[in-house]
């Protein structure tokens, strides 16, 4: 289910924006048509969907158009064409009184610069919105100390925003964003300000309170890294154009374009790569209805010498080998549950390359993939990763000596 759905939108500045709408259709580039016209292309033709309860980024270098697509979602930039539906209503035709509503109450907008007033206390600072929308004291009061101990600053509500540090503040325009409870956070280069420390951590911050909160989160970044480890899915953007939208996954192993290609050359993949992207189905018997008997067949059919054994839900219980079914069988005991070693190694599907390394080096069995319920969903073994990790270094080293040759 879609919360957003942006459609054909363009935003063109300038004095006349519809003389360069038809040059656009003629594929005329944002250099020609800024030199015919005198309008700049910001935003050109984008479309694309947040899910609800996403955390959907935004990403692109300056002049890319990412702030303007994120000014277009609540009108704080007026589109030049095109519509955004959230939820049933098309944000382009509604009127400037339903607009300001859905600003105070379906969604809210952190920025870069935190925006606070100096002279008002932290909790004043957060409860603004509330105050402005009419609410009564108390009740402002009350929401505004709820949504600060939801950031960690419980015990700092009647400081003054210079007494805090910068990653302080960040949270303090967090709260803000979050003390009327909006569906929809819009944030904009929101850690952008602070030093690399306080931004990671700020990152880790964000992804826990989303894990609490559950909002639908438009987040825009210039920084892939950042992109890489908040985005459920990423639109990466090109002089006004969304160029390729997809998993942190997709946009590495697939990127749509050479542009893409060039941004994510230099990440380590064995950090984002995880279990989902390179496991394999494995032989499964079932504990409750399969023997010894059924367990050699299914390894004999597939050429391997362990099977995993799982229950009626698919839930994994532990493996048995080949020379273990066979003394079984020998022995004619016809139930698996003497030989199953539950001493295996598990990984969930998320669990990136460079993780599953480590646990492959500590089990002589393939490592299982299982989800959060304990489902069993395929295994992942030593070799593949190694061919992973190989095909990464390659990729680094070629990409140092493109670096190298440039240089020269």
């Amino acid at each position: 289910m879609a919360e957003i759905t942006v459609k054909n939108l363009f935003k063109i500045f300038g004095k006349n924006p519809q003389k360069a709408l038809p040059l656009i259709e003629e594929g005329k580039s944002k250099d020609e048509i800024l030199d015919e016209t005198g309008n700049t292309i910001g935003v050109n033709n984008a479309s694309f969907e947040v899910k609800d309860k996403e955390m959907f980024v935004i990403m692109g270098l300056s002049g890319s158009g990412k702030s303007t697509v994120l000014r277009c979602l609540n009108r704080l930039i007026e589109p030049t064409k095109g519509s955004i539906i959230i939820g049933d209503e098309d944000v382009t035709k509604v009127s400037k009184e339903r607009l300001l509503e859905m600003r105070r109450k379906k969604m809210s907008m952190v920025f870069q610069n935190f925006g606070l007033f100096p002279h008002r206390t932290v909790a004043n600072n957060v409860e603004y919105g509330l105050e402005i929308g009419g609410m009564p004291k108390e009740e402002r009061k009350e929401k505004a100390y709820a949504a600060l101990e939801k950031v960690g600053l419980k015990g700092y509500e009647e400081q003054k925003p210079s007494e805090l540090s910068g990653g302080m503040q960040q949270r303090v325009g967090l709260a803000r964003a979050l003390a009327n409870d909006p569906e929809i956070l819009l944030m904009d280069e929101a850690f952008s300000a602070l030093d690399p420390l306080i931004r990671a951590d700020m990152q880790d911050e964000l992804l826990e309170l989303q894990a609490e909160v559950n909002k639908t989160v438009v987040f825009i970044t210039h920084d892939l890294d950042e992109a890489l480890k908040i985005g459920d899915r990423i639109a990466i953007m090109n002089e006004g154009y969304v160029v390729q939208v997809g998993t942190p996954e997709e946009i590495l192993t697939n990127p749509a374009n050479d542009y893409v290609k060039a941004f994510v050359q230099n990440v380590d993949r064995t950090k984002i790569i995880t279990a989902n992207a390179i496991m394999r189905k494995a032989p499964t018997v079932q504990a409750s209805k399969d023997g010894p008997s059924v367990a050699i067949r299914k390894m004999e059919k597939t050429g391997v010498s362990t099977t995993y054994v799982v229950d009626e839900k698919r839930h994994l219980k532990g493996i048995v080998t080949i020379d273990d079914a066979i003394q079984l069988k020998e022995n004619d005991v016809k139930d698996l549950s003497d030989i199953i070693n539950t001493d295996i190694e598990v990984a969930g599907p998320d669990t990136p390359i460079n993780a599953l390394l480590t646990k492959s080096l500590q089990s002589k069995y393939p490592i299982a993939v299982v989800n959060e319920d304990g489902k069993f969903l395929g295994i992942v073994d030593r070799a593949t990763i190694l061919a992973e990790l190989n095909e990464n270094d390659s990729v680094q080293s070629e990409e140092k000596e493109n670096k190298y040759q440039l240089s020269k």
